[in-house]
C-alpha cells in the first residue's frame, strides 16, 4: 500500500503534476520567471494634477529663483568696554578670572587675600577654569549620620520630623498622657471632696452704686418731670363700651383741659355716658364737655379740681424742622408714657376722620417721628424747653395693626390756642369758608383742586367761581390738592378778602372772594 507522496507516475490521473524528464528543480524556467519581482511603472499624473502640482518649465530647482531670501538676524551689540576690562580674559589665549591687581598674593593666609595657601592655584576648588565632572553619589554613615543634614541660611541645623527618633517620640507621647491623667485625677478628686454650700443665705444684702447719671436741664427726663403733671388720661365710658385718650391742662385755675374731638365725641349728649380725667398722681375727677369742634378735631372738657398744673404754650413760628420734641400721653391705656423724636416736617396737610365720630377736619400738621400710638390722641407734644407746641391727634399706619411707624401728626399750637379760646368762650368755633367741594387733580405738570360743586350763596358763588375750575393758589399760597385748599382757607378769618388763582378752559385767571363763616 502506498501513500500520497509515493504515487506511481505512470498513473494517468497524475500526469499533470509529474516532474518533466531531465529536470531536477521544483519548477521550470517559465514558472521561475513568473515569481521574480518585476518593476511597476510609476502612475502618470492627469493634466489637472500636473497643472496644480507640477514644476514650471522654466524652473530647475525645487523653488523659484526670485523667492525673497530670509531676513538676516540682528547680531547682539558688542559688550561695553568697561565690561570687557572687568570680566574679559587677562591676555590673549588666557581664560578664567583675572588675577587681583598687583598679582597673586603670597602664601600668607590673610582675611582679604583670595589665596590662602601656596598650592591654591593647583586646588581645583579654587580654579574657576577647573572642569566639572559627575562623580559617585555621596555615601553616608547610617550610624553616625543617617542621611544629609539640612541647615538654614545661618548654618544652623534644621530638625525635621523624620530626623526625630521613634524612641524620643514615644517618650514625648507618654509624658503627655501622664500629665493628662494626673491633671484629670486631681480635678476629679477636688470636685468630689468639695462640700456643697447652703442653698439659702439669710440676711444677704446686695451692694449698689451711687447714682452717677447727670440729668441736665433740657434733657428728656427733665422735660418729662416738668410737663407730666399737666398731662392727663381721659377715660370715656358709654354703656358697656369704653375708650381712652389723653388731654393737656391749659387753664389749671378753672380746670380746662384740651383734647381731641374724636376722643370724647361719642359721649356727647348720650344719657349715662361718663368722662373721667385721671392725673399723674393717680387721682381722678369727673369731666364735662365744654365744647367740640369737628372741623379741627379739638375739644375742651372741664374738671372741678383746683390747683392743677398748667402747661406752658409755645408758638408755632418758633418750631423748625429738626427740633427735638417729646410726646407725653397714654398710648394703649398706659398712662404717663414718654417718647421722644424730632420735628420731621411742618405744614403737612392731613385729613382727619374717625370711625364712630363726627370729626371731619383737614389740619396743617406738625409731623414728628416720636412714637405715637392709639391713646396718645389729645396728648402733649412739647419742645426742648417744655413748651406745648402741638396736640397729638393722628398717626400714619401701614394697616397691619395700626401701630406707630414713625410718622405722627399734631395740631399746631397756634391753631389749638385759637380754637380753644373760642370753645371756652362760646362752646363753638368759627372757621373761614369758601363754599366749594373739591378733589385733587393733576395734569402731569401742575397740581390743583378741581371744583366739584359750589354752595349757593357762598363766597365762591359770589366771586364767580364755577364748577370744573381748578384752583391753584389762594393769595400767595400755592394749592396742589383739595387738602391744601382747605388748609389755606382755614388759615384766614371769616370776612377776609382773598385772591383766588384758578385755571378755566386752559387759561389762568384770578378772582377776589370774601370768605364766609362756617
Amino acid at each position: 500500500m502506498s501513500t500520497d507522496h509515493e504515487r506511481d507516475p505512470a498513473v494517468p490521473g497524475d500526469a499533470g503534476y509529474s516532474r518533466p524528464a531531465g529536470r531536477l528543480g521544483g519548477f521550470d524556467d517559465a514558472a521561475v520567471q513568473r515569481l521574480t519581482p518585476r518593476a511597476v511603472p510609476a502612475p502618470q499624473p492627469t493634466p489637472a494634477q500636473a497643472g496644480a502640482f507640477g514644476r514650471p518649465e522654466q524652473v530647475d530647482g525645487s523653488f523659484a529663483g526670485d523667492r525673497p531670501p530670509p531676513a538676516p538676524r540682528p547680531l547682539p551689540p558688542p559688550p561695553p568696554e568697561a565690561l570687557l576690562r572687568a570680566f574679559g580674559p587677562p591676555a590673549p589665549g588666557r581664560y578664567g578670572l583675572q588675577e587681583p591687581p598687583g598679582g597673586r598674593t603670597g602664601a600668607r593666609r590673610t582675611a582679604t587675600g583670595p589665596w590662602w595657601k601656596a598650592d591654591a592655584p593647583s586646588d581645583p576648588w579654587r580654579d574657576p577654569a577647573s572642569p566639572a565632572g559627575l562623580g559617585a553619589p555621596a555615601v553616608y554613615d547610617e550610624e553616625s549620620q543617617p542621611g544629609p543634614v539640612v541647615v538654614d541660611a545661618q548654618g544652623r541645623r534644621k530638625v525635621r520630623l523624620r530626623d526625630i527618633s521613634v524612641r524620643l517620640t514615644t517618650l514625648a507621647v507618654l509624658g503627655l498622657l501622664v500629665v493628662g491623667v494626673v491633671g484629670g485625677g486631681v480635678g476629679w478628686y477636688l470636685t468630689r471632696t468639695a462640700d456643697e454650700t447652703p442653698l439659702f443665705s439669710p440676711g444677704t444684702t446686695l451692694s449698689q452704686v451711687d447714682p452717677g447719671i447727670t440729668r441736665e436741664p433740657g434733657s428728656v427726663s427733665d422735660i418729662a418731670d416738668a410737663v407730666m403733671p399737666a398731662v392727663v388720661s381721659i377715660e370715656v365710658r358709654v354703656g358697656q363700651a369704653g375708650a381712652t385718650g389723653s388731654g393737656v391742662v391749659i387753664d389749671g385755675e378753672n380746670g380746662y383741659i384740651v383734647t381731641n374731638n374724636h376722643v370724647i365725641s361719642g359721649a356727647d349728649g348720650v344719657e349715662g355716658a361718663e368722662i373721667r380725667a385721671v392725673f399723674s398722681d393717680g387721682s381722678g375727677s369727673a369731666a364735662r364737655i365744654v365744647g367740640r369742634d369737628p372741623a379741627s378735631d379739638l375739644a375742651v372738657i372741664k374738671v372741678e379740681k383746683p390747683g392743677l398744673v398748667t402747661a406752658s404754650l409755645g408758638r408755632s413760628d418758633d418750631v423748625v424742622v429738626g427740633d427735638p420734641v417729646v410726646a407725653i400721653g397714654s398710648p394703649l391705656g398706659l398712662a404717663g408714657t414718654v417718647t421722644s423724636g424730632i420735628v420731621s416736617a411742618l405744614n403737612r396737610p392731613v385729613r382727619l376722620s374717625g370711625q364712630g365720630t363726627d370729626t371731619n377736619a383737614v389740619i396743617s400738621a406738625v409731623q414728628t417721628d416720636a412714637p405715637i400710638n392709639p391713646g396718645n390722641s389729645g396728648g402733649a407734644l412739647v419742645d426742648a424747653t417744655g413748651a406745648l407746641v402741638g396736640i397729638n391727634t393722628a398717626i400714619a399706619s401701614s394697616g397691619m395693626g395700626g401701630g406707630s411707624i414713625g410718622l405722627g401728626f399734631a395740631i399746631p399750637i397756634d391753631t389749638v390756642k385759637r380754637i380753644t379760646e373760642q370753645l371756652i368762650s362760646t362752646g363753638t368755633a368759627v372757621h373761614a369758608a369758601l363754599g366749594v367741594n373739591a378733589r385733587s387733580v393733576t395734569d402731569g405738570t401742575r397740581d390743583g383742586a378741581l371744583v366739584v360743586n359750589i354752595e349757593p350763596g357762598s363766597a365762591a358763588a359770589q366771586a364767580g367761581i364755577r364748577e370744573e375750575d381748578i384752583i391753584i393758589a389762594v393769595d400767595d399760597t400755592p394749592v396742589g390738592s383739595s387738602e391744601e385748599l382747605a388748609v389755606a382757607v382755614d388759615a384766614r378769618q371769616p370776612g377776609e378778602e382773598v385772591v383766588i388763582e384758578l385755571i378755566r378752559g386752559g387759561s389762568s385767571r384770578t378772582v377776589q372772594a370774601t370768605l364766609g363763616a362756617a
